[in-house]
């Protein structure tokens, strides 16, 4: 084991990957020369040069397809947006591309490449920089998405991610970058579609991914001071979704609450409870709730900012609203 930053798991798991197969290779704004807008990529431009790290011009659609192009052709693309907000641009690529053409190809194409970059609100980037895209990408058949929280999720997944012979969004956070944490040593690989147990408890189940997880887990922090126990399960992976962790803690604690950056409407969570309820109803105590993002564009006011998406109280909130039912 050892502690790395997020950036630095991340950086890790590109620079082994390119080193295990020549067919890798990362593109996007700022990649190469700058060393990354986040430093995610420092040094790889230096290790592997520039046929393998390519800066691209800010023209999302563009390089976009022509990752796409490169994985029918048989290579294994890693695109970096550099944020999910401009993803945006290359819908059109993603979604009616990348998703869809091993099914319309009756197979004969494989796109075995990576979408990759922070997802949701940094600090004071304003409405147009501050949003959550995992319930427009969820929502396609043919794409995998991820959300590591922890630095040995980010290498795990995004190794898996890499690997992987379907298109596969990684949504990674600009304020997880800079944290640490333990990442086991050697070729340490999380599978798609694993969730997490982060936290035990028999009080009630808290079902959460990406940014939201720390939070999480100081709200259960505060909560355990007051003798209320939580299990904790980070879902890791949305696409494909692995509820089995949460359903068997639902049967134990009869209460769940599911715990979201972005806005309400149509959200992954939305899913979460869905499935919670057809698959776990007979174990419930009452309706299971949500915390998410508040329902409106993100303001660039700090203040406002951080009272539009969810914290450690309002989390703590939501469990003891489980709690009266």
């Amino acid at each position: 084991m050892r502690e790395l930053r997020y950036r630095e798991a991340l950086r890790e798991a590109l620079a082994e990957e390119m080193e295990r197969d020549p067919g890798v290779f990362l593109m996007g704004e700022e990649v190469g020369y700058y060393q990354g807008a986040y430093k995610v990529t420092e040094g790889l431009l230096e290790r592997f040069g520039a046929r393998r790290v390519i800066d691209t011009p800010i023209a999302e659609e563009g390089f976009a397809g022509i990752g796409i192009g490169a994985a029918m052709a048989g290579l294994r693309p890693v695109i970096e947006f550099m944020t999910m907000n401009f993803s945006a641009v290359a819908f059109d690529q993603i979604l009616n591309h990348a998703a869809k053409i091993r099914q319309m190809s009756g197979g004969q194409f494989k796109c075995p490449i990576v979408f990759r970059g922070p997802n949701g609100a940094a600090r004071q980037t304003g409405a147009q920089h501050s949003q959550c895209f995992e319930a427009f990408y969820t929502h396609i058949p043919g794409l995998k998405v991820v959300a590591p929280a922890t630095p040995a999720d980010a290498k795990g997944l995004l190794k898996a991610a890499i690997r992987d012979d379907n298109p596969v969004l990684v949504l990674e956070d600009e304020r997880l970058y800079g944290v640490k944490g333990e990442v086991p040593d050697g070729d340490f690989v999380v599978p798609l579609g694993v969730s997490a147990l982060r936290r035990e408890g028999d009080e009630a189940t808290v079902v959460t991914w990406g940014k939201m997880l720390p939070v999480t887990l100081a709200a259960c922090e505060e909560l355990a001071k007051e003798g209320v126990a939580c299990d904790v399960i980070d879902l890791r992976s949305l696409r494909p979704l692995d509820l089995g962790p949460v359903l068997r803690s639902v049967a134990k604690t009869g209460r769940a609450l599911v715990v979201q950056e972005s806005w309400p409407f149509g959200g992954v969570g939305a899913e979460v409870v869905d499935r919670i309820q057809r698959e776990a109803f007979d174990a419930l105590r009452g309706p299971v709730l949500r915390v998410t993002g508040r329902d409106a564009p993100m303001p660039y006011n700090k203040h406002l900012e951080d009272l539009t998406i969810p914290s450690a109280d309002t989390v703590a909130r939501g469990v003891r609203a489980l709690l009266a039912w």
